[in-house]
């Protein structure tokens, strides 16, 4: 079982910024990957950004060159710096862990991020 814990979500004005961290704990194993969905309300959850252990990393086409992913291996965390933040970002947003090649995702409990003026 992993544990997922988020933090860092709140309010902001658009062109704003936040950092989101999510600490993972439990049978962590590698290789993974972590990374960050969103959900809006009325909307599907997507997939926001991930990072793969090794580096690899990849960004949903609405966020590329706005939010950057980073991992601290050592302290099994993620973190998502989110900068000009526009509306359109406003969502709950739930950070995962996979160990690889599994499908199963864990799940963290969601953190609200919401932009707007």
């Amino acid at each position: 079982q992993v544990q997922l814990v988020e933090s860092g979500g709140g309010l902001v004005q658009p062109g704003g910024s936040l950092k989101l961290s999510c600490a993972a704990s439990g049978s962590i194993f590698s290789p993974n990957t972590m990374g960050w969905y969103r959900q809006a309300p009325g909307k599907q959850r997507e997939l926001v950004a991930f990072i793969i252990s090794g580096g690899l990393t990849n960004y949903a086409d609405s966020v590329k060159g706005r939010f950057t992913i980073s991992r601290d291996y050592a302290k099994n965390t993620v973190s998502l710096q989110m900068n000009s933040l526009k509306p359109e970002d406003t969502a709950v947003y739930y950070c995962y862990y996979r160990r690889l090649p599994s499908q199963n995702n864990y799940w963290g409990q969601g953190t609200q991020v919401t932009v707007s003026s």
